[in-house]
Order: structure tokens, then C-alpha cells, then sequence
């Protein structure tokens, strides 16, 4: 599958990557699922986390529960999340794999001495007996 991400949305996943550094962001991916999966907006959200902030990330269920609300009856949903590794590669640790939902995206930005450096694109595959992240395709339109 292929995410579109808009090169203005993708701005503002690096703002907020820079601003929350060293310690990781994150927020949501509305649009619509695909194929192609279409993110249109990039959502930012609070990082309720109270230790390892450096290397994970909470968001808090009632702001993605006002989000689903917020959405209901449109043509909008919420397709996935993203948030940023400081220091680290853009792929999924294994407290992401522990703690990611099946049929999202899931965007993840490297960040290097408080500059994205890399942003890629996944997706959550669970087999029979163990759950693994497959690499999606971005394009940025």
C-alpha cells in the first residue's frame, strides 16, 4: 500500500519532531484509507507519557476520543499516527509493535540532533504468532 502524505503536512510533523525534542512527539493521521491510503491533515497530540519520554510516547484517550467524535459524518477518519525518534532510526522499536493497533499507518521521523533527518511509513501485520511492521510507501504530493 502507498500513503500520501502532502509535503505541507509532512512540515508540520517536522516542526512538531523539533520542538518536542529530545523527547519524542506524536499525533495523528486523519484522511481517508485507501488504496492509495490519503492522509490530509497531520494532527498534533499531547505526549501524556510521564517517564522515558525520550523513547515513548502516550496519547491520551480521551483527545483521540474527541478526535473520533470530531470526525463523525465526514469523510474523514483517523488512518494512523505518527511521532518521532530522537536519536534513533525511523523504524519501529518493539514497544511500538507491542503497542500499535492493526490497520494503520504508522509515520515515524528520525531526528538527529534536533533535525528530521528520515521519515518512514508502516504498517502493523500480525501472524499467528507474533505481529510484525511490513514498510508502506510514502508519496508526497
Amino acid at each position: 500500500m502507498t500513503l500520501e502524505l502532502p509535503r505541507s503536512e509532512l512540515a508540520k510533523i517536522f516542526v512538531h519532531a523539533r520542538e518536542a525534542y529530545p523527547e519524542e512527539c506524536c499525533g495523528f493521521l486523519v484522511g481517508q484509507f485507501g488504496p492509495p491510503c490519503r492522509a490530509t491533515e497531520a494532527r498534533r497530540a499531547t505526549n501524556v507519557r510521564t517517564d522515558d519520554r525520550r523513547t515513548r510516547y502516550t496519547i491520551e484517550p480521551r483527545e483521540t476520543l474527541r478526535l473520533e467524535r470530531e470526525l463523525r459524518g465526514t469523510d474523514r477518519e483517523t488512518i494512523g499516527f505518527y511521532h518521532s525518534h530522537p536519536e534513533h532510526p525511523a523504524s519501529p522499536s518493539p514497544f511500538d509493535r507491542e503497542h500499535a493497533w492493526p490497520g494503520y499507518v504508522y509515520v515515524i521521523v528520525s531526528v538527529r540532533a534536533g533535525d528530521p533527518q528520515d521519515v518512514r511509513a508502516w504498517l502493523l501485520v500480525e501472524g499467528e504468532t507474533e505481529r510484525s511492521f511490513k514498510e508502506d510507501r510514502i508519496e508526497h504530493v
